[in-house]
């Protein structure tokens, strides 16, 4: 007869998390170089001297890196992970009998002082600052790019502007709804008991989604529209760091302005300027151009943004040449344009509200010209628009024929695998938080935890071989 075994439960345990943590695990790269020893001081003014002890804010931090590193989106399904993962457990410095947060007490903490306090920013700058000690930013060259998110929002659901005004009569709004209107008052004051104007910066008529209505309404990426934002980068060159990130509407002037913050904000945080900033066609107009060149003295490696060439057939700009000393254009016949033909009592300036000046060549001159035909065929005389930046787009063109330029074209698919991997590894391709501080909040832990790849892939050694470098 065969008998049955008895098992008997082992009463005693030795069991270390450590030991069970592959040494070429990715979570063992990221502990290397994540540094936060000062979170606790920087967020203490957030948390109350009394009452019940709240969730340690290290491991909050803690699980959310794991969540953007090894792309769980979900905070409920993080939460199961941390709590069934060996390697998580060891990275959130958890034993095996400590509780993991509830996904509710979670969310309501990230969502809560940790926004208030700006902490997502001090540890993506924490984690900046290690990549710098360990030799990984140079300063030299910067790239920027940018690229769009569709945001937690229905495509099919949209109100008109107009409604915008109907919204503070509501008792219950959302925080994404509450955080538009403000944002709308600060750009807009409306005095005390003056009637509610429907107003809007980029579109005053277009429709806006009731529960983003940061986001924007978009259809860049081609296809059909939706509503999205889009993640700004700055990054170094040398190793493609993440210098700074900035969470934008989805079109093109924020996203173009957004270039001037992250710059001086690097250079006012961690004071590094670069020589040289490298950009695709829409980093090339007059203004940003004018202010790299004549106030940063960067040297922009940046397509010039350039509208001037016609498609008549008719002489284009580049066919007059600048006389700088006399100030005005002269044309292939040999006629100078002028933007004054005389002298005024008060002197003035002649730019326009568009930061041009007028050069215009004399009536007398184009009426028996042999080449008005294809120079003016539809005015009485010629007249050029000359930006006041032209000096720095001048820069521009002679950078984009050296060398130096063409390597700066190479470089800049940096920033463009970055944000592949952003959206295919780190599955970050739609937002979960809603409104503009939402898309900053993952924003900046997606940029966090790719320079801690990138840390952890390019400096921590493998099996005694240096570490393949990849994103």
């Amino acid at each position: 007869m065969m008998g049955q075994g008895t098992a008997q439960d082992q009463l005693f345990y030795a069991f270390n998390l450590d030991d069970h943590v592959p040494r070429d695990h990715l979570l063992r790269g990221v502990d290397r170089f994540l540094d936060l020893s000062e979170l606790r001081q920087h967020l203490a003014p957030f948390y109350s001297h009394t009452g019940r002890p709240s969730i340690d804010p290290e491991l909050m931090i803690r699980m959310l890196v794991i969540g953007y590193c090894l792309g769980i989106r979900s905070e409920r399904r993080l939460c199961e992970e941390v709590h069934l993962h060996l390697a998580y457990r060891w990275f959130c410095r958890l034993g095996l009998e400590d509780k993991v947060p509830d996904h509710s007490t979670f969310s309501k903490n990230r969502h809560g002082r940790f926004r208030q306090s700006n902490a997502f920013r001090f540890v993506f700058e924490a984690v900046l600052h290690r990549c710098m000690t360990e030799g990984l930013v140079q300063g030299e060259g910067f790239a920027i790019d940018a690229s769009v998110i569709k945001a937690d929002a229905n495509r099919a659901r949209n109100v008109p502007a107009s409604e915008v005004a109907q919204w503070r009569q509501g008792t219950q709004c959302s925080r994404a709804v509450r955080e538009y209107l403000e944002a709308l008052d600060a750009t807009n004051p409306v005095a005390d008991g003056a009637p509610e104007v429907p107003h809007d910066t980029q579109a005053p008529s277009r429709n806006i989604s009731p529960t983003d209505p940061a986001a924007q309404w978009t259809a860049a990426p081609g296809g059909p529209a939706f509503y999205a934002y889009s993640t700004n980068y700055l990054i170094d060159l040398s190793a493609g760091i993440i210098m700074d990130v900035e969470a934008t509407p989805a079109h093109r002037t924020p996203e173009v302005d957004s270039t001037r913050t992250m710059i001086d904000r690097v250079e006012e945080r961690f004071d590094i300027k670069p020589r040289r900033l490298v950009g695709d066609t829409a980093y090339g107009t007059a203004p940003l151009l004018g202010w790299m060149v004549e106030d940063k003295q960067i040297e922009p490696h940046v397509p010039v943004w350039d509208k001037t060439a016609r498609k008549d057939g008719s002489l284009s700009i580049g066919e007059f040449e600048w006389e700088p000393e006399r100030n005005e254009y002269v044309c292939p016949e040999g006629h100078a344009l002028r933007n004054e033909r005389r002298r005024f009592t008060i002197p003035r300036s002649h730019v326009t509200k568009a930061d041009t000046v007028i050069y215009r060549a004399s009536q007398s001159d184009c009426v028996g010209c042999a080449m008005k035909d294809r120079c003016c065929p539809n005015t009485p005389f010629r007249k050029i628009a000359r930006s006041v930046h032209e000096g720095a787009r001048e820069t521009a063109r002679s950078i984009a024929r050296t060398p130096e330029y063409s390597q700066s074209r190479r470089d800049r698919k940096k920033v463009e695998m970055l944000f592949a991997h952003l959206k295919r590894i780190m599955k970050l391709d739609r937002l979960r938080l809603r409104g503009l501080s939402g898309a900053q909040d993952e924003f900046l832990l997606a940029a966090t935890a790719q320079n801690l790849r990138r840390m952890a892939k390019w400096l921590m050694p493998i099996e005694g071989h240096a570490a393949v470098k990849s994103v």
